[in-house]
């Protein structure tokens, strides 16, 4: 298992299937809810539309997402006090399970605020 701050990846954003795609489970186990997520290969700067919509990814919860492309993508996800973290350069390669911690996202939102 890997932290936030090692990985995650995109829904629906990859609709291709390449022959190496991977299955990942993400499992907010922080003590918010996050309501936004987007996604971005790392050498585009368009962050696309909002991956969960009307859903938000509550304590607890795992959402699991399939047919990802390998690669590197720069990850926004914005909680519950409308605080935004973003991931760059988080590299996709093979099928596992990520965690949301706490510790990952206030890490990620102090870097961010710099």
């Amino acid at each position: 298992m890997h932290t936030l701050t090692t990985a995650f990846v995109a829904l629906t954003l990859l609709l291709s299937l390449p022959v190496q795609a991977a299955d990942i489970d993400v499992e907010n186990q922080s003590s918010w809810e996050i309501h936004e997520i987007y996604f971005s290969p790392s050498d585009e700067d368009d962050w696309g539309e909002d991956h969960l919509g009307d859903h938000v990814l509550e304590s607890g919860m795992t959402l699991s997402l399939t047919g990802v492309s390998p690669g590197e993508w720069d990850i926004r996800l914005v909680d519950e006090d409308a605080d935004v973290c973003v991931l760059q350069g988080v590299t996709v390669s093979a099928s596992e399970t990520w965690l949301i911690e706490d510790d990952d996202l206030l890490g990620c939102q102090s870097d961010t605020e710099e």
